[in-house]
């Protein structure tokens, strides 16, 4: 089967930083399925991979992607929720073969059924960043569907992948406002469209932002990107016994700041689950089911901003530089294998 592969950290625009190659065709087993791989997007998780490996080129091949929508082609046989010919979704596992490849092999229980409305491009765009925003709002935050009007949700760097369908599920799912930083002019217009009542300019003082819309404080805080750079104008906003939650990994930020106004700090992981086979592992199954049932009532859509052609490792390294540019709003999608 084709794959593409990293071998070595290497910049992304180097022409062996990622490199097809043709790999044996896994068999399924277990609770696996075997999953044709029609469409991929690209994370910024792939990229941090990519650069975490030896700088001399490894003779085992890393297969990167975690991100996929396919059709399965095998089941193994303990797998009671899908069978061969079911269009599926998934982020699949950090520890496993990722989905640059043909064919891939994912635990069925962190697969849902895909949206009917959607192709399969569009749907690729969703899985991980979805998996994240769901349990930063309800497993870390511990939000309540239909609860928290009045409160407000300030989303950090909300113009990408994650932020672009946390904005929509907060509006959709919750009572929450939710004020969105955003820095340039199109990724400004970007989450507007996608929902957010309000947007700041994370170039300038978070604080000063939120005052020029009238607003003091805010109950709770994702923060995306740039933690660290703006963790000390996190704690002024937040009010007494807010919730600050985030997913990046931040140069080191003093966390006795908190201590004053009994600030809790959450940290998501979406890859936790699958990577320590947790009890509640078919959570994501469960979640993933639920959002292709937000999208297929227009409730939600999906956040595809940019679609670089099929997938082969010449348009892979051109979706790794423009992640790693942090120009990207939405999701960078790469579809089919070709001949």
């Amino acid at each position: 089967m084709k794959a593409i592969a990293a071998f070595a950290n290497l910049p992304a625009t180097h022409e062996l930083a990622l490199q097809d190659i043709t790999l044996p065709a896994p068999q399924a087993s277990g609770h696996d399925l075997l999953v044709r791989v029609e469409a991929i997007s690209v994370n910024p998780v792939d990229t941090k991979i990519r650069r975490s490996l030896p700088a001399q080129a490894q003779q085992q091949p890393k297969v990167l992607g975690w991100d996929a929508a396919g059709v399965v082609e095998a089941v193994g046989e303990q797998v009671t929720l899908f069978r061969p010919g079911d269009r599926v979704w998934y982020a699949g596992a950090i520890h496993r073969d990722g989905s640059n490849s043909e064919l891939q092999l994912v635990d069925e229980r962190i697969v849902g059924r895909m949206p009917a409305t959607l192709g399969f491009a569009e749907a690729a765009a969703l899985p991980l960043t979805a998996i994240t925003a769901w349990e930063l709002l309800f497993d870390r935050l511990g939000l309540q569907e239909g609860a928290h009007h009045g409160e407000r949700l300030l989303i950090v760097g909300a113009a990408g992948g994650v932020g672009s369908i946390l904005i929509q599920l907060a509006r959709v799912l919750t009572g929450l406002q939710v004020i969105a930083t955003a820095s340039r002019p199109e990724s400004q217009a970007w989450v507007r469209e996608l929902g957010a009542q309000h947007v700041v300019n994370h170039q300038q003082p978070l604080g000063e932002g939120l005052a020029e819309q009238g607003i003091a404080e805010v109950d709770y805080v994702i923060s995306l990107n740039q933690t660290d750079r703006h963790f000390d104008e996190i704690v002024k906003v937040l009010k007494p016994q807010g919730k600050l939650a985030l997913i990046d990994d931040p140069e080191p930020i003093d966390i006795r700041q908190l201590k004053r106004k009994s600030i809790s700090l959450h940290w998501e992981l979406m890859f936790t689950r699958s990577l320590f086979a947790t009890p509640d592992m078919i959570a994501q199954h469960h979640l993933l089911c639920r959002v292709a049932e937000l999208v297929d009532a227009g409730r939600i859509r999906s956040t595809l901003s940019t679609s670089l052609g099929s997938i082969n490792a010449a348009n892979l390294r051109r979706a790794h530089a423009l992640l790693e540019s942090n120009s990207a709003t939405g999701k960078v999608v790469l579809a089919g294998f070709g001949d």
